[in-house]
């Protein structure tokens, strides 16, 4: 089983880093499936859009939703969130080569959003590689028993994984 994350350093790095990888994986005819966030700015908050694209030319769908500029609590539209995950179900029946989650969140800890479809690729031995942050990462830890690796946050060593797993996958 090629289970692992990454952690990066500084908001929004996690997101930057696998976005890269799976732009550079889909250059060389790697098949994905999975998720990509990317955060758009806004002039009248402190808080940004999130925003995922479905992998590998799937749609962009918003998965933040405006609260005000007083609100403080979980912003993720959990709708928003089960229609990239039903999206990248369907992507991931068609047979694929990694799946990337952009992030093990809340949802995920709780039981919801992508934690299926990391079982589902992962009894397929399709690798997985997971966006982690530290509010989450021990129930990441405790979902996958043990079963999951770190990966440096580097271009280059998530690269070296994917190709490794993928490599493994595919002589099993």
């Amino acid at each position: 089983m090629n289970l692992a994350y990454t952690l990066g350093d500084g908001q929004g790095a996690t997101n930057l880093l696998l976005a890269d990888l799976a732009a550079r994986l889909m250059t060389q005819g790697v098949r994905l499936a999975g998720t990509a966030q990317f955060d758009r700015e806004r002039p009248d908050t402190h808080r940004c859009d999130m925003g995922v694209q479905v992998l590998p030319d799937g749609p962009v769908i918003r998965i933040s939703q405006s609260l005000g500029t007083q609100a403080r609590g979980c912003r993720l539209d959990p709708e928003a969130l089960e229609q990239a995950v039903a999206l990248t179900e369907a992507r991931l029946q068609t047979g694929v080569d990694l799946l990337i989650v952009n992030k093990f969140g809340k949802h995920e800890s709780d039981g919801r959003g992508f934690r299926e479809t990391i079982a589902r690729a992962a009894a397929r031995n399709t690798p997985v590689l997971v966006g982690a942050n530290k509010l989450n990462l021990q129930a990441l830890q405790a979902f996958c028993g043990g079963a999951i690796v770190q990966i440096d946050p580097t271009p280059d060593a998530l690269l070296a994984w994917a190709r490794t797993a993928i490599a493994q996958a595919q002589a099993a």
